[in-house]
């Protein structure tokens, strides 16, 4: 296990309860992509930028993405020339979900999140609300 991946994902996390909006438009590289798969085949892909500002309207509404990282574990880690990935894996209301992140590395260090990889139960949710917000 790759221990600074480990350190750099909970810092991720952490910053992501806070609701650190300044940490993660730092952590996340220009170039992220968020791929989300559910069971049903449904995929939804996100930029930074969709990203952020689901951030920071949900800080400006009062909101957070979660509690507590207590139920993240991570199974496995891997360095692949200058990226690194963490798979990383967590209860939801119940439902297991699981995730890779893939960190760009400078001298062997994490320094920006360049993918996630998201496999979840059901997206539908998720695609209904992006389908609104196209058609607002």
């Amino acid at each position: 296990m790759h221990q600074a991946l480990m350190d750099s994902m909970r810092t991720y996390l952490r910053a992501g309860l806070a609701m650190d909006v300044e940490k993660l438009d730092e952590l996340y590289d220009p170039a992220f992509v968020n791929v989300r798969v559910d069971e049903a085949g449904q995929v939804v892909t996100l930029t930074k930028d969709q990203f952020m500002a689901r951030f920071r309207a949900l800080r400006e509404q009062g909101q957070k993405v979660g509690d507590s990282i207590d139920d993240i574990s991570f199974p496995a880690t891997s360095v692949f020339g200058d990226s690194g990935a963490v798979v990383m894996r967590r209860v939801e209301e119940g439902v297991p979900a699981l995730y890779t992140f893939i960190w760009r590395l400078e001298d062997g260090r994490p320094v920006t999140l360049l993918r996630e990889f998201t496999f979840e139960k059901d997206l539908s949710g998720l695609v209904e609300m992006i389908r609104s917000a196209e058609v607002a």
